[in-house]
């Protein structure tokens, strides 16, 4: 089973243990969930690790994106479908 090594109130380690096996550590073995991480904070339960925001586009890719569009929409300005954008640009 997956047990999280607290010291502080904070996760410093993941481990695998059978519960039965001798173990020393330096701190409290508390019974992993899926919020605990390692670096997280443990206070009775875990708190789950938070959201990290998308990185913002370089400027080589966002002048991709905007070529991409731009030409997309002049195709829909010809006539042609999503599905024959997508056909002809893969």
């Amino acid at each position: 089973m997956k047990y999280e090594l607290i010291k502080n109130g904070v996760v410093v380690n993941i481990i695998n243990w059978d519960g039965e096996a001798e173990l020393n550590l330096d701190g409290e073995l508390v019974l992993a969930d899926d919020s605990a991480w390692i670096g997280g904070t443990y206070n009775g339960s875990f708190v789950a690790r938070p959201v990290e925001p998308e990185p913002e586009p370089t400027p080589e890719q966002a002048q991709k994106a905007a070529d991409k569009a731009s030409a997309n929409a002049k195709l829909k300005s010809l006539g042609l479908t999503d599905a024959e954008i997508e056909a002809i640009t893969q």
